[in-house]
């Protein structure tokens, strides 16, 4: 299955039970999806349990009375808990009083509680001055876990409690779910679980409040007014109608002993990371556009023949999103312009390996996709009981979170790996020496006096850095605790909080990224307007100007090499003022009229200033007439314009200029200085009091909160949508064969028939769709044969 499909079907449900009228999610112990977990934890969705988990539910709990009837001994139903099971009791409710007793041990600090108001025996000098003193960290969100994290903890809960494998009656889960519908949430400390027999702490929190416990508090509806507050939970549970329960045998055991706030947070950050990885395959074909680089990197040739899965997606994806672009430059072998200039024959590591890098990470995140989807689906508590047939239960330890864990340690090591790709990416951009003939810093100002994204230039370094180090692994920290009865603990919660940490550097440093690619590819549209309407008067001066000088027959070859220069002598000059820029590439083309002339011939001096004259005229008029209206789309690829479109339109991020004015060399043109019009800045902040000014931070704070609320998500999705391809697909389980036989590459499914193939197997969609038997591409003949190199295609599916 491909990364892209899978995170479009979860999107598509996403928006369908958020926006379509469906927001309900029926629990029914074996089919909660990423996208269900998401809709009920971000988007309210509310929760319903299916009546078909009511038989084997009941059936558990019924089974579990009768063995402690015939006196059965069931761990942490009459025994102690942990390194403590040696004990031994009858008081069944009163030991899961207990347990909660001794797990409501977390660390919580409420706006409500604070401590900054001394009490009248703390009114010494001392504790006046410490009451105070303002928080180093927010109190709150310190020491309590998001309300998202919880409501995904309780549908993970619920849902796994559903199977029926618990021991717990259907009312307990019916309150959960009611819990979820009126949305009270548990205020659950952020901090204290190992993950090893579950989340046992964060989830005593959950089991406190469908008791009513008073000494556990909710985010919930103030009953007169409806503003979102904290309330006690039998507060809570009181003006919702809500009767509490009283927890049987097990039942406190159940709901604690299980993997569910571990599952719902690495969820939540899932289902983010999924997003910025389709987000960086399209900010990379940005990247392409706006450093001129190629589509050649990303020929289905070269996947073919290396044909990971997640290389051939990433590549088809990136070579789909340059479609339509003007930008991208052709490097064929024949192109004598692309070989003699000295330019680089092909683009650096940053765009050229792009595949490469990010397709292992594709499909790692698959695979924790595939981890968690079973963790959502499981039954994660002990003991364990199988009602069906003669009966039994089985003591394991399924509450060791470790999948969860492995699945977050992939992810966050995807997000450094990613950062790292889209760093290089960025700083390439913003550095003259590499970035192909856009301005120092992408000003669209005079070098000289606008150091714009220098700035940002620092910022995404500090970002990088920061998710180098989160990526260490948290699993490899793991100490023993609990009487050594615990000497393994997957540690899965902390590993998914810092998975969010560093999910939220990630989307900053894209932020950072989209925006400055945005600006430089207004900075090439404007560049391109200002060449294109130069070329003909440019070419039409020369022929004026030097007609005495140069014969005749030199004409025209010499025009052929001018103009080449010249785009190449300005593209060296980049960290120049225009003024310096435009002559000092002028005189640069010197020798090579030299060349073709009469040296002694006084039109040389003349043809140079008129041409430095006719240059910086047509600069400051493009220019200003780009500022007035910028609009690079006509320009970009299908998935950079929608992008653009999105940052410049719907977000009102505009190209961002300084004072509009482009300074002239007296000696190279006349004139001191030529406003170009446009507003300063496009509403930078220039020191001046003008309300309503913003800086650059305010700039790109704006896309930041676009990507994390997902709204700016949307167009991501659609440029992913546009992709298609890989809907049909070989047959699952069909064995797929390739074969390299001197200048032919060969592949076909094991029955030698025809269909078309899924991008992951190993040549892009584009090069089969049309089934057909032998398509020519160039000195590349693709066709089918019975021979070469097996590949599961049922394994690469998932």
């Amino acid at each position: 299955m491909r990364h892209g499909h899978v995170v479009l079907a979860g999107w598509d449900c996403l928006l369908d039970l958020v926006h379509g009228g469906s927001a309900e999610v029926v629990v029914n112990g074996e089919s909660l999806r990423l996208a269900k977990v998401v809709a009920v934890a971000r988007y309210n969705a509310s929760v319903t349990l299916s009546k078909a988990i009511i038989p084997r539910v009941r059936a558990s709990s019924e089974f579990l009375t009768n063995c402690l009837a015939r006196g059965d001994c069931v761990y942490g139903v009459n025994t102690g808990f942990g390194g403590s099971a040696d004990t031994r009791t009858d008081d069944t409710y009163g030991l899961q009083r207990s347990l909660l007793e001794m797990l409501q041990y977390g660390i919580v600090d409420l706006p409500s509680q604070d401590n900054r108001q001394a009490s009248d025996s703390e009114h010494t000098l001392d504790n006046r001055f410490f009451a105070r003193a303002l928080p180093n960290t927010d109190p709150s969100s310190s020491t309590c876990m998001p309300e998202a994290w919880v409501r995904a903890s309780m549908v993970v809960r619920t849902n796994s409690l559903a199977s029926g494998n618990s021991g717990v009656r259907p009312e307990l889960i019916y309150c959960i779910a009611d819990l979820l519908r009126n949305n009270i949430i548990p205020v659950v400390p952020l901090r204290g679980s190992i993950s090893a027999s579950g989340d046992l702490s964060p989830l005593s929190y959950i089991a406190g409040a469908i008791q009513g416990n008073p000494g556990i508090n909710v985010w919930a509806h103030e009953p007169t007014t409806g503003r979102r507050t904290i309330l006690t939970a039998k507060a809570a549970l009181k003006a919702a109608s809500i009767t509490p329960v009283e927890l049987g045998p097990k039942e406190g055991l159940a709901i604690v002993n299980g993997t569910a706030v571990s599952a719902g947070a690495a969820g939540l950050a899932l289902h983010d990371a999924h997003c910025l990885a389709v987000l960086s395959q399209v900010l990379t074909a940005m990247g392409v556009e706006a450093l001129r680089g190629t589509d050649e990197s990303f020929a289905p040739f070269i996947a073919a023949v290396r044909p990971h899965p997640g290389q051939v997606e990433a590549a088809q994806n990136i070579s789909s999103f340059l479609k339509g672009s003007k930008l991208i430059v052709s490097h064929s072998s024949n192109d004598h312009s692309i070989m003699d200039d000295g330019s680089l024959r092909q683009d650096r590591y940053s765009i050229r390996t792009s595949s490469q890098w990010l397709g292992p990470q594709l499909e790692d995140l698959l695979l924790a996709h595939d981890q968690l989807s079973t963790e959502f689906n499981s039954t994660t508590d002990n003991p364990l009981i199988d009602p069906s047939g003669q009966g039994k239960i089985y003591h394991g330890g399924n509450f060791q979170a470790m999948a969860v864990t492995s699945a977050m340690e992939k992810t966050r090591s995807c997000l450094q790996i990613i950062g790292r790709m889209l760093f290089a990416q960025c700083t390439e951009l913003i550095n003259p020496a590499l970035n192909n003939g856009l301005p120092p810093n992408l000003t669209a100002d005079e070098p000289s006096k606008s150091f714009l994204m220098k700035g940002i230039d620092i910022a995404v370094a500090a970002l990088q850095a920061e998710l180098g180090f989160l990526a260490g692994s948290v699993a490899a920290n793991v100490q023993t605790a609990e009487m050594n009865n615990q000497a393994l603990n997957s540690l899965a919660l902390v590993s998914a909080r810092y998975t969010h940490t560093a999910l939220d550097v990630l989307f900053q440093l894209s932020s950072y990224y989209l925006f400055a690619l945005c600006q430089a590819l207004d900075l090439r549209a404007m560049q391109a307007r200002f060449l294109s309407a130069l070329q003909p008067s440019f070419l039409a001066l020369a022929t004026e100007s030097l007609a005495s000088a140069v014969p005749h027959r030199d004409m025209e070859p010499l025009k052929a090499e001018l103009w080449p220069r010249l785009l190449k002598e300005l593209a060296q000059r980049t960290t120049l003022d225009a003024a310096h820029r435009v002559r000092d590439a002028l005189e640069a083309l010197t020798p090579l009229v030299l060349r073709h002339g009469d040296p002694s011939a006084p039109h040389l001096q003349r043809w140079m200033s008129a041409a430095n004259t006719l240059t910086m005229a047509v600069y400051t008029s493009t220019r200003a007439s780009y500022i007035a209206a910028p609009d690079a789309t006509p320009l970009l690829g299908h998935a950079a314009s929608r992008m653009y479109t999105y940052v410049r339109k719907e977000l009102g991020v505009p190209f961002i200029h300084g004072d509009g004015e482009v300074v002239l060399d007296e000696g190279a043109g006349g004139g001191t200085g030529v406003g170009v019009g446009g507003e300063k800045g496009g509403d930078i902040n220039t020191g001046e009091e003008d309300e309503g000014k913003q800086t650059i931070g305010d700039k790109v704070s704006a896309v930041y909160r676009a990507l994390r609320d997902g709204r700016a998500l949307g167009p991501v999705m659609e440029c992913l949508r546009d992709v298609g391809g890989g809907e049909e697909g070989v047959g699952e389980g069909e064995v797929v064969r390739w074969e390299a036989v001197g200048g032919r590459v060969k592949g076909e499914g094991e029955d030698g028939g025809n269909g078309a193939f899924d991008g992951a197997i190993g040549l892009a969609a584009w090069v089969l769709w049309g089934r057909l038997r032998s398509v020519d591409l160039g000195r590349w003949e693709w066709g089918l044969s019975k021979n070469g190199y097996r590949k599961n295609y049922k394994n690469w599916c998932g």
